[in-house]
């Protein structure tokens, strides 16, 4: 028995022109349909990657090598390596702070220790993450001015009204000073970069620890934690 032969129709002709042609052209020449603004996010996206991953001093034109891209199209979009690394910050550290935290903790209504934890389980789902510990720790071995930025921002958005309201509750004679709960956030944060920058064994639930440290910080200035 003869096969039905099979003629292509003209659309499908046209489509395999298409086809064709596309697979002619480089991958470079592909990527250059990207709308700017996705342009744009693409680059920030494989920065934070990228610096998560060497550090701030990895060079332009191996991120540029690694995304796909051109080092002076990389340059298009952001005029310096500053301007990235800004950018980055931008997307990694502030983006992530939500201004509702500090209406939140303030909020009397709710006994102190429920808004301590609602808190710091946010916080934690948001920075208990490969790239935000990283590029966090190596922006402090860099002396980068991004550190002093988010950890000023932190000091004044959240611990600040954290203190005023640790102390308003605290009943004992021993005052909650700033040190105090530095130690306490440090304490917290400390359980992320075991996981992302130490690679030791890390508890499986950061929120049970998390809820034993506040726990005995608010014992100790005879805050009510039942």
């Amino acid at each position: 028995m003869q096969e039905d032969s099979f003629t292509p129709t003209k659309q499908a002709m046209n489509m395999n022109k298409k086809n064709s042609a596309d697979a002619g052209q480089s991958p470079k020449t592909l990527r250059r349909r990207l709308h700017p603004d996705d342009r744009r996010q693409q680059i920030i996206d494989g920065a934070v990657a990228f610096f998560a991953e060497v550090g701030l001093d990895g060079k332009t034109r191996d991120l540029a090598k690694k995304i796909g891209i051109t080092q002076s199209l990389l340059f298009k979009y952001f005029a310096t390596k500053d301007a990235l690394i800004e950018a980055v910050y931008e997307q990694v550290y502030l983006n992530r702070l939500s201004p509702e935290w500090t209406h939140r903790i303030a909020d009397r209504s709710i006994p102190l220790r429920d808004r301590i934890l609602a808190f710091y389980s946010d916080y934690s789902r948001l920075i208990f993450e490969y790239n935000w510990m990283r590029i966090f720790m190596f922006s402090g071995l860099a002396g980068a001015e991004l550190n002093r930025r988010y950890l000023d921002h932190m000091h004044q958005m959240i611990l600040r009204p954290l203190l005023e309201e640790i102390r308003v509750a605290a009943s004992g004679s021993a005052v909650p000073t700033m040190e105090d709960l530095w130690n306490l956030h440090g304490g917290i944060v400390y359980i992320g970069i075991r996981q992302h920058i130490y690679r030791m064994p890390y508890t499986a639930d950061p929120n049970e620890a998390i809820e034993r440290s506040v726990n005995r910080f608010l014992s100790a200035f005879s805050v009510e934690t039942a």
